[in-house]
């Protein structure tokens, strides 16, 4: 196995959570909008991933704002992709 695949199938796992919502958003965007980010932007969403499912819940949700520019830059990315 090559490093991107193996390195995009750990990003497959860390995409599965704990909530049905969560699984379905991080994979959209990771299957349908990962390929185009920049090294920079790929860093980020992989800090993304790091945060509690509560958070990344209202983030996503539009419930609140990251205070990270970059993170909120991802999640409108991630956000876009789900209804696209």
């Amino acid at each position: 196995m090559t490093e991107p695949e193996t390195s995009l199938n750990r990003l497959r796992w860390q995409c599965r959570r704990g909530m049905r919502e969560l699984d379905i958003l991080l994979n959209e965007f990771l299957e349908h909008g990962y390929s185009g980010l920049e090294a920079q932007e790929c860093e980020t969403f992989e800090r993304l991933l790091g945060y509690p499912d509560s958070v990344l819940i209202e983030w996503l949700m539009g419930r609140m704002i990251p205070a990270d520019r970059d993170v909120a830059k991802i999640v409108e990315a991630i956000r876009h992709t789900a209804v696209s």
